[in-house]
């Protein structure tokens, strides 16, 4: 009985170890190079590129201590990696590699695709990159290698097979007879009641510790072999995978698709425990065992979340961090320089920054007013703003063009009308209405025709020159003293509060009788000129008289008796 039931057991390890030798000689064999192959030589290491018609390849390196090397190489160049290139941070250790095809698009492409883009259609970017063939999927090779005493082991190295190991015999019950191993096969249910050892390296008296059962070789792999063949069955192979069979290859466990020859998982050995832990409510914690929100990340150093759109499907590439520390929480625009365009800093109070269901943007409010894009409760500060135009100001406009523009060189101009500058304040306190050099503290403009004051003036200084004007005619108004009288000089006060116990005329008055303004304003120009003429004609008066009296005195001396 005991005899019979070690024959079953080394029958089925021997079954089990036939059938796993193709999946192991498919491992070995199958690397996946589909865009080129590594040589290593010393401290570098390239690849021939034989994939298919490329624009560039992108390299990407990742060393044992997280170095990054990144590096676009122009079709027909040899993409290659020096440990150099990380300088004091190149080191022993297992270095992971990615190797990424960018392929020829053309131009049009690349502009309906810009276009799908700025219209976020999705769907159309889609059907455009099917259409051209695009699939970006199918262009990227990933790998290790190892670096051991600063030098690349090469990835053409063949391990040999362990020399000396001691074949399954049953000794003791066959008088040393070394069993040849035949396929068994065996229609029922295979129990067994110990544990299993399955591999070439598998030994006589294994000890197996708590393993029911191990995998014990070089190359260890697990294949699910799905044989369906009828429509509509899924049918995809799939294999567990311990460790890269290829000299200087990863250390790693990966679930690989080997219908689709993917690997959608891959753990590398070493990693940190608790790298990946899903509690039992579903939620999953990166680097912590105790996950608060459906994800949590935990490190030491400010967790991140890196978003690189590469350049392989057609769009330009684009990579953004999103990341947070005891400093602040930030978007990185990492492609732009490493700019960090989005800040926000701890302890900033609730609502810093509020955007409400109708679009309205509050700023230290948390209900902005539905009738504007933008309300901040408290002071708006623009330090150092410039505006990327000729007039190199920054400018705060409206739909119609109106705004206020501040300029570098110390002045404030209000423009309305899209083009026109309404109102300019120089450096020097100056303010200028329709000009944007105004000479004096106040100037009003209207083309060549200016009108300006200074403190302490009593009235304007205006442009009165004969070049600014035209259709000149003089003006008589023989009964300009009697207009003048009839228009009385009152007192009076402003209603709502306005200037009290003010002296001047009445505009209704003073259009009534001179038809000059209307019923609700004076030109105090034509005041003046009203006043002017009334002066000339009194001058004329002044001077008819005054010819008359000379006159009656010469004749009055003419007519006195001589003594």
């Amino acid at each position: 009985m005991i005899h019979a039931r070690s024959l079953s057991r080394f029958a089925l390890v021997s079954l089990i170890c036939l059938l796993l030798l193709p999946t192991i000689a498919l491992a070995k064999s199958g690397n996946n190079e589909t865009v080129g192959h590594a040589t290593a030589a010393g401290s570098s290491v390239q690849w021939m590129v034989s994939g298919a018609d490329h624009e560039k390849v992108v390299l990407t390196v990742v060393g044992p201590n997280g170095a990054v090397f990144h590096k676009e190489f122009a079709a027909g160049s040899v993409p290659s990696f020096r440990l150099q290139d990380l300088g004091a941070r190149m080191t022993d250790g297992s270095y992971t590699y990615e190797l990424r095809l960018v392929p020829r698009i053309s131009a049009d492409v690349k502009k309906q695709l810009a276009a799908a883009r700025a219209a976020g259609d999705d769907d159309a970017a889609g059907r455009i990159q099917s259409a051209a063939g695009i699939n970006a999927s199918a262009l990227v090779q990933s790998g290790s290698l190892a670096v051991i005493n600063g030098a690349f082991v090469s990835p053409d190295a063949e391990e040999p097979r362990t020399a000396g190991k001691t074949p399954v015999t049953t000794s003791s019950l066959t008088n040393g007879k070394v069993i040849t191993p035949l396929d068994v096969v065996t229609a029922d249910d295979e129990i067994i009641q110990g544990s299993l050892c399955v591999g070439l390296d598998c030994v006589n008296n294994e000890s197996f510790g708590f393993d029911t059962i191990r995998l014990k070789e070089n190359n260890t792999r697990i294949k699910f072999d799905d044989t369906s063949t009828g429509t509509g069955f899924p049918n995809h192979d799939w294999q567990l995978t311990a460790n890269d069979s290829a000299s200087g290859g990863a250390n790693k466990f990966s679930i690989e698709d080997i219908t689709a020859a993917t690997v959608p998982v891959t753990v590398t050995g070493s990693a940190p425990t608790n790298s990946i832990f899903v509690d039992s409510t579903g939620r999953v914690g990166f680097r912590t065992s105790t996950p608060v929100l459906d994800i949590h990340v935990a490190t030491s150093n400010t967790p991140a979340m890196r978003l690189e759109q590469n350049n392989s499907g057609g769009f330009t590439a684009q990579t953004w961090d999103v990341a947070g520390n005891e400093a602040n929480f930030f978007v990185r625009d990492v492609t732009s320089g490493s700019r960090l365009p989005f800040r926000i800093r701890p302890g900033a109070p609730t609502s810093s920054i509020d955007i409400s269901a109708n679009g309205a943007v509050g700023i230290n409010t948390a209900s902005p007013n539905s009738n504007s894009k933008l309300d901040v409760n408290g002071a708006i500060r623009l330090p150092g703003i410039v505006y990327p135009t000729t007039d190199n100001a920054a400018w705060i406009t409206n739909e119609s063009g109106a705004g206020l523009a501040l300029q570098s060189a110390g002045t404030l101009r209000l423009k309305t009308g899209g083009t026109t500058d309404r109102v300019t304040v120089d450096a020097s306190g100056n303010v200028g209405i329709g000009t944007g050099s105004p000479g004096s503290q106040l100037v009003i403009a209207n083309g060549a025709t200016t009108s300006s004051i200074n403190a302490g003036s009593t009235t304007f200084t205006v442009a009165s020159s004969r070049t600014f004007k035209e259709n000149i005619e003089a003006i008589d108004v023989p009964d300009i003293l009697q207009k003048i009288e009839a228009v009385p000089v009152v007192t009076y006060d402003f209603k709502n509060n306005g200037p009290k116990d003010r002296l001047g005329l009445i505009a209704e008055d003073f259009y009534t009788i001179f038809g000059r303004g209307d019923d609700k304003h004076i030109n105090g120009q034509d005041v003046e000129m009203a006043l002017w003429m009334a002066v000339q004609k009194l001058s004329a008066e002044n001077k008819t008289l005054t010819e008359r009296l000379s006159k009656l005195e010469t004749e009055r001396a003419q007519q006195k008796p001589q003594p």
